[in-house]
């Protein structure tokens, strides 16, 4: 049995072309462990003069036994020069892939244009592999305002290339390089698996030839049946964005009163939350230095708009708390100052939403060159130091999303003693946070903190029970809405400590970590690997992690010969060892019936047409 990989395209980079062979399929042809004996050669061009190559062609040996036959093919002028070869090539292939190098834009949309309405009407149901080989020149994301033409033309984008994939029914695949991981693990897994799925159609063709041809009187084979369906786990919503916003009005945790150029209060808010947006308030708090900074404009913007105020005489600074007071922050610009709570929720929204800060700013601001004024005043606020304002346009800054400015700020404060108001103390060692945010991110850390407990009053609080990694990873997840455990253990021990505050959705995301794991190991490494399932089993159920254990039960039944044969097996309760039973994949029925079939072959000494 054999499978025909044909490769079309040059990933080489344009201005570099030389006359070595393809370097992706070579590079796969040497180093995956699956194939072996490759030997190549350069078939040529029939149409004369130049007689260089149109395609080398490969063989080698896959899964021991299986011909592999790859014609590699980059000059696309084969469909100009011979079409009636490169049509039988296409039409005898099993796998086809597409190579294009992402820096050769000019290339590729002639290619598109030219040649893969051709190799559409030559498809005939075969899976098709685009692969998108190198690193993008130009590291920045281009503009997607329609008047700026930066970056345009350079290159292949992303997007450019999964519209190829969708016209095709094709997969996408970006290699940014030709290593062991991109051409193994990455282009392999997919290649490999597509070469098992042409394995399979060929032999299930070929067995119903076979049985078209000769019919068979005794006990047929046993029908195998499909294991059960697992269940599925739906993640949790976000609603990151929408805990940053509530805190704005739940007047919790406030650190900084902005007052009128009259000394009238304005507005309550955190210093955590402006920083993490804005270089303007890293200055204006001491966060950062101006030497830190260096910028001109973010300076004289601060010095501008803002001053502080440690005045004991401050109206009302009598009443407030004498521990630790909010920090008195006056505006200067009259016009800044009445938007002040528009913009404060603009910001800890996500800073985004411009067209609604312009509607609301307007609905003050009767002048429209005031309006101007105040939303140039928020773009600066917003800049980054040493760039030009990237904020010019609104509307094309409206498209990205909220939470491009909080997950990835407030994790520069992520165990930092800055503006830091509560310290934890894990195995020895001290963990700074905020307490604004952690208020904001998980409820029993808001009642924790603002109901009659010790920890409302202390600033060093005691954790047990949790490692400091995890407890880091729990913290970044309250600070970024994200985490990426190292294996199925420490997701398992996030999943402790979620279900300890009470952080419903960084269970699911553990719980799906998990799943995924495991759905991802071969039954080889399942069978080899030192992890006990059943503790893992044990510790989902004690901690009410319902859709794990769930799953967990049905992942021991579908894998029922790999982990009967554990000793840990036999811990399963009578109710849990009862619905394994049950559901157990193959089947004791199928198992029975297979041994009598194979009774009945080797009695009779009949060729088997199944094994």
């Amino acid at each position: 049995m054999s499978i025909h990989i044909v490769a079309l395209g040059n990933e080489g980079d344009a201005f570099h072309q030389d006359s070595r062979p393809s370097g992706l399929i070579r590079a796969y042809l040497g180093r995956s462990p699956l194939v072996s004996g490759d030997e190549s050669s350069l078939l040529l061009s029939a149409s004369g003069a130049a007689a260089r190559p149109v395609f080398t062609e490969y063989q080698a040996s896959a899964f021991g036994n299986v011909k592999l036959v790859v014609h590699d093919c980059p000059v696309w002028d084969i469909f100009d020069s011979d079409w009636y070869t490169s049509r039988n090539l296409i039409g005898g292939a099993d796998i086809i892939v597409i190579k294009y190098n992402v820096n050769d834009k000019f290339s590729f949309h002639e290619v598109k244009d030219n040649y893969i309405p051709v190799i559409k009407r030559a498809l005939n149901s075969v899976p098709v592999i685009i692969a998108a080989v190198g690193t993008r020149q130009n590291e920045e994301l281009p503009c997607t305002c329609p008047l700026c033409t930066s970056d345009r033309g350079s290159c292949v984008s992303t997007t450019e290339g999964i519209q190829l994939a969708k016209e095709l029914g094709a997969t996408y695949l970006e290699l940014h390089s030709l290593d062991d991981f991109y051409i193994g693990k990455y282009f392999g897994g997919v290649l490999e698996y597509f070469m098992i799925q042409a394995l399979n159609q060929k032999t299930s063709e070929k067995m119903k030839r076979r049985k078209m041809s000769s019919s068979f009187h005794g006990i047929r084979p046993p029908q195998l049946e499909q294991p059960e369906k697992m269940p599925v786990l739906k993640a949790e919503a976000s609603h990151y964005n929408a805990d940053l916003n509530n805190l704005l009005f739940c007047c919790q945790c406030v650190d900084v009163v902005f007052y009128s150029p009259d000394l009238k209060e304005v507005a309550e808010a955190h210093k955590i939350v402006l920083c993490a947006v804005s270089h303007v308030f890293m200055l204006l708090f001491s966060v950062k230095s101006p030497a830190d900074i260096q910028d001109s404009s973010i300076i004289q913007t601060t010095q501008d708009l803002f001053t502080i105020n440690r005045d004991p005489a401050f109206p009302g600074a009598s009443q407030e708390s004498l521990g630790n007071p909010p920090l008195r922050v006056i505006v200067k610009d009259a016009f800044f100052c009445s938007c002040l709570s528009d913009i404060l929720r603009f910001i800890y929204s996500g800073a985004f939403q411009w067209e609604e800060l312009e509607d609301d700013i307007r609905k003050k601001l009767k002048d429209s060159g005031d309006v101007s004024n105040v939303i140039e005043k928020v773009k600066c606020i917003l800049k980054t130091p040493g760039k030009f304002n990237c904020l010019r346009n609104c509307k094309t800054y409206q498209a990205r999303k909220p939470l491009w400015f909080y997950n990835t700020s407030l994790k520069f404060f992520l165990n930092k003693p800055m503006l830091a108001d509560v310290v934890f103390e894990i195995q020895g060692t001290t963990v700074p946070a905020h307490r604004a945010i952690l208020v904001a991110r998980c409820e029993v850390m808001a009642a924790m903190f603002n109901g009659n407990y010790m920890e409302a009053k202390s600033v060093l609080i005691p954790v047990y029970g949790v490692s400091k990694e995890t407890f880091l990873s729990f913290l970044e997840y309250l600070y970024t809405d994200s985490c990426c455990p190292a294996g199925i253990f420490q997701a398992m021990c996030l999943l402790i400590c979620a279900e300890m505050y009470q952080v419903s959705r960084l269970q699911h995301i553990c719980e799906l970590f998990i799943i995924t794991q495991l759905q991802s190991m071969p039954s080889r490494e399942l069978a080899s690997m030192n992890l006990d399932i059943v503790d893992l089993l044990k510790k989902a159920k004690f901690h009410h992690s319902d859709c794990l254990s769930t799953w967990l039960l049905h992942f021991i039944a579908t894998n029922y010969l790999i982990f009967s044969q554990k000793p840990e097996f036999q811990d399963l309760s009578v109710e849990e060892r009862s619905f394994v039973e049950k559901h157990r994949w193959p089947s004791t029925m199928y198992l029975k019936q297979l041994a009598e079939y194979r009774k009945y072959i080797h009695s009779r000494k009949c060729r088997c047409l199944v094994m």
